[in-house]
């Protein structure tokens, strides 16, 4: 049985907070700086919404990206929100787990709430999505964007699980990687639709030069009404495969 939790996310990302906003400011992920950093973006932009919460914010640097927006940023490790706070003087940066924001702690009525490279759990992040409703509006957007399945799964068998993360890439400062929830593309698209979000469209951002998906992107929306019913609803769903 694996050890990996969700707890140990949390640890081993408490440990790598230094490291991590070092590497963000410094533009030193290829694939953020080519694809994935205007990809989310331009999806945000795409449901022009008026007031945003960023699940999982990190230092902040999607919510500086989007100031025509009116952004909470949240996230459970505190040197994160701290490094957040000191980049944006009058910034919403509140410093909440997941489990948190699941036991109701974030009362909002967002229009949009997104969540970039910041599902990586399992227990947790269901229990962010049952939440859905206590931080976005009826008829709220969900933007989610993930490693691709399809690239991240190696030669591992196709099927959910946790697997052993790494930091391979990066620089010498980084330690303990955090382990992280593998899903396929249709437990992700039931993750959204077992919580009342139906999908309407999802992207495949491409790498310009290998041609290949680097991330998936998957929005939701709750119904109009806080009552729903919950099931399969992807018929509508849009594909789009999209260059940065």
């Amino acid at each position: 049985m694996s050890t990996h939790t969700d707890a140990s996310i949390i640890d081993s990302w408490s440990r790598n907070t230094d490291p991590w906003v070092a590497a963000i400011r410094n533009g030193d992920i290829e694939t953020r700086v080519l694809v994935t950093n205007a990809a989310i973006v331009d999806t945000v932009r795409a449901y022009a919404p008026q007031s945003a919460v960023d699940l999982g914010c990190g230092e902040g640097w999607l919510v500086r990206a989007l100031p025509e927006v009116r952004m909470v940023g949240v996230d459970a490790i505190g040197g994160l929100v701290d490094a957040a706070r000191g980049t944006i003087a009058d910034g919403d940066f509140r410093c909440l787990s997941y489990e948190d924001i699941a036991g109701g702690k974030l009362a909002l009525a967002a229009d949009l709430a997104v969540c970039n490279f910041s599902l990586i759990g399992n227990e947790a992040v269901d229990g962010l999505f049952g939440a859905a409703p206590s931080y976005l509006r009826p008829g709220g957007i969900m933007v989610v964007q993930t490693v691709h399945p399809l690239m991240a799964c190696g030669d591992a068998p196709y099927v959910d699980g946790w697997r052993t993360g790494s930091w391979a890439g990066f620089s010498s400062d980084f330690q303990d990687a955090p382990p992280w929830y593998f899903r396929t593309l249709s437990s992700w698209i039931a993750l959204f639709e077992r919580h009342g979000l139906q999908v309407r469209e999802m992207r495949e951002p491409v790498h310009p030069q290998t041609g290949k998906p680097v991330s998936l992107i998957l929005v939701g929306q709750l119904p109009e009404s806080r009552r729903h019913e919950k099931g399969p609803h992807a018929a509508g769903l849009r594909v789009k495969r999209n260059a940065p």
